[in-house]
């Protein structure tokens, strides 16, 4: 190549990422750049059926844009089958080191003596994150997470993002780093957020990677009668940029009541309340009152791959 048409096509590509850089997630994606972006997004499918069918339901009726799997649980082979039935459908990972439930527990993908720091003595992951932040070989956090991604691909599964249940991965600096360096490898999208200490230098991000600039999450301190007033006011307040919230759903039903005994946070009567409002018509009147654009990961991950 002559040198000067090398300088040609060098600046060309410099200054095509340089605009990438300073147009917003928005305009990438074709909308105004004020527009306000949401990923309206359910989590821990496969955890039960009761998850699932409320899960998928809403994925079916467009009522939700986006969710997430937990591979070593025991319903994941219902979500694969799934994804492989609808393969547009916007489904990632939501990788999993803890087993929260008093008497409904699962354990590791990988062989349980490949990864000793993760489990606990019954041969399950702990119940809280705080024990994983304390116990886990960042060595054996990696070949466990890439275990359950690896194994989701063997099930016909291509997920478009990762996240982290009960937020496991974002513990310590060097978690945050191997979750990040296995995203990076796997060239997925990955939940991070502006500010946030997954943003830090320190993460390994670069400038492909896509950051949310907020997550809106209820959290036990919201009222119960109050719950759908939470979800209006959280769309009425959305501010322009990329957004994510994260719902947790589910049936109340005989077989999640079992599965989530004795804890009431994020139990069956929470997920069936989170589905009643993200399937409700007043919750869709406000997603269209405040011209909020659903959006999901799969879209940001082929922003991602672009120069």
């Amino acid at each position: 190549m002559q040198p000067l048409l090398r300088s040609s096509v060098l600046f060309l590509v410099l200054a095509s990422t340089l605009q990438a850089q300073t147009r917003t997630i928005a305009e990438r994606l074709g909308y105004p750049k004020d527009a306000k972006l949401l990923i309206l997004h359910a989590d821990d499918l496969g955890a039960a059926h009761s998850v699932d069918a409320a899960s998928l339901d809403a994925l079916d009726k467009g009522a939700i844009s986006s969710a997430s799997i937990m591979m070593p649980t025991p319903w994941v082979t219902e979500v694969a089958a799934y994804a492989r039935a609808h393969p547009n459908a916007d489904l990632g990972l939501h990788l999993t080191l803890t087993s929260e439930w008093e008497t409904y527990r699962w354990g590791s993908v990988s062989p349980a003596d490949k990864i000793p720091s993760l489990l606990d003595s019954a041969g399950t992951f702990p119940n809280e994150e705080k024990l994983v932040a304390a116990k886990a070989k960042p060595v054996e956090v990696e070949r466990e997470i890439r275990a359950q991604i690896d194994r989701a691909l063997e099930l016909g599964i291509r997920p478009t993002h990762l996240d982290s249940h009960m937020g496991s991965l974002f513990t310590t600096p060097e978690l945050i780093a191997t979750y990040v360096k296995v995203a990076h490898d796997y060239h997925l999208p990955f939940l991070a957020v502006k500010g946030s200490p997954l943003a830090a230098p320190q993460a390994g991000l670069t400038n492909r990677d896509i950051l949310l600039d907020a997550v809106i999450i209820a959290s036990p301190e919201v009222q119960r009668d109050q719950w759908k007033e939470f979800y209006l006011k959280s769309i009425a307040g959305l501010k322009p940029g990329l957004t994510e919230m994260i719902v947790h759903l589910g049936h109340d039903d005989s077989e999640l009541q079992a599965v989530t005994v004795n804890h009431e946070p994020y139990g069956s009567a929470w997920r069936q309340r989170d589905y009643d409002v993200v399937t409700s018509a007043e919750f869709k009147k406000a997603l269209q009152d405040n011209h909020v654009i659903l959006v999901t990961w799969k879209e940001l991950g082929k922003l991602a791959q672009q120069p």
